[in-house]
């Protein structure tokens, strides 16, 4: 195998491969990145045997062939070339070397057959469909801040997929949970979803998936069985299996009676949140909502600390209510908000609040409250 390669163009390549690799690996293999050349382009391949990923670049490409080699150890080197330079690569099999040239930059690298590099098993997917991308970042950005850490509750580890009826008809949704606080967001259902099977993308494919959805021009081509998810584009593509668990049925934590109305500048109001909870160095801190005739307090009382208050001017016309919630929770969840005002609607001090995005009502959250 040798190839020729602009360094940005096998940086960006190798970047989204290597995050895929696990640090801490048993299985030699599995640290490192397969890397194929053939006709006019190079392929990169990493997987830690749940999220495989396919990186596909240009390449000049004089002997075909593959190889593995050190996923990490071969990114730090490709990061800290010089911008510009042309990365000529070639492989010794009878030595298991690799040779990176750049300009002055010499490097050998020791290598690993590709006949041991793993195949994730091929699926046959129940639906196939096409999405864009600013619509699959707004599905799972939006949702992700809820993902469950607990690892005992693993069926909470992931953003559930899944086609539901919303308000204007079929759509597709995600939805997480960890049982402090829910995302549920909804988007329009693109054709040839209608069949997709509920299910569970893992976090770590999540943050994966991110990357490949920076770009708004891109089209996400989507493919979903039982088992496994897919998302491809033009050049990436990110197989991962799905949490092997039921979701839980989130609907019935979703309040339908909250008549209270609160409406607040949503910038206005994190900051404020964010600035009270200061005094306070508990990670679960309390921030109390005294809600009044278009006024909200926002306090803090810590007791080896201080306390802190701060007056907003908003929109509320019910009776009275001081409510408290943990002050990370309001702030995550204050900042998905794309529009300028947060709607909240509250029962009283004990029960689920559901906040929403003025009048948008195909993103909903639900935060639960806090004894203060």
């Amino acid at each position: 195998m040798k190839f020729s390669i602009e360094r940005a163009a096998l940086l960006k390549a190798v970047s989204q491969a290597q995050s895929v690799v696990e640090r801490r690996n048993t299985i030699p293999i599995l640290a490192n990145v397969l890397m194929s050349a053939e006709g006019d382009s190079v392929s990169f391949k990493a997987t830690d045997l749940d999220i495989e990923v396919i990186d596909t670049t240009p390449a000049q490409v004089e002997r075909a062939g593959g190889t593995t080699v050190n996923a990490v150890l071969f990114h730090e080197i490709v990061r800290k070339l010089p911008d510009g330079a042309l990365v000529q690569i070639s492989e010794d099999q009878a030595a298991g070397r690799l040779t990176v040239i750049a300009g002055r930059s010499h490097f050998q690298l020791a290598t690993l057959g590709k006949e041991d590099f793993p195949v994730m098993a091929s699926s046959d997917y129940d639906a196939n469909f096409v999405c864009d991308a600013p619509v699959l970042r707004r599905l799972f950005d939006k949702t992700r801040f809820a993902i469950s850490t607990e690892e005992t509750r693993y069926y909470l580890n992931g953003v559930y997929m899944h086609v539901a009826d919303g308000e204007e008809g079929r759509s597709l949704r995600c939805v997480a949970t960890d049982g402090h606080r829910l995302a549920r967001v909804d988007a329009p259902l693109p054709e040839g979803a209608e069949n997709m099977p509920g299910v569970i993308v893992p976090r770590k494919t999540v943050g994966e998936l991110r990357k490949l959805l920076e770009d708004d021009e891109a089209q996400i081509a989507v493919s979903v069985s039982e088992t496994k998810i897919r998302f491809a584009t033009k050049d990436i593509t990110l197989t991962s299996k799905v949490i092997d668990g039921t979701f839980p049925d989130y609907a019935r934590v979703i309040p339908t009676s909250n008549s209270r109305k609160l409406e607040v500048d949503a910038a206005d109001f994190a900051r404020a949140v964010d600035r009270v909870a200061t005094v306070s160095s508990e990670r679960s801190r309390a921030v109390k909502l005294s809600l009044d005739e278009d006024r909200l307090t926002l306090s803090v009382n810590a007791p080896d600390s201080g306390n802190a208050e701060e007056e907003l001017a908003v929109a509320y016309a019910d009776e009275k209510l001081e409510i408290g919630f943990n002050a990370k929770y309001l702030q995550e969840i204050a900042s998905q908000v794309d529009r300028e005002n947060a709607v909240f609607l509250f029962n009283n001090a004990g029960d689920p609040t559901l906040m929403r995005e003025g009048d948008d009502r195909s993103a909903v959250y639900v935060v639960m409250p806090m004894r203060v």
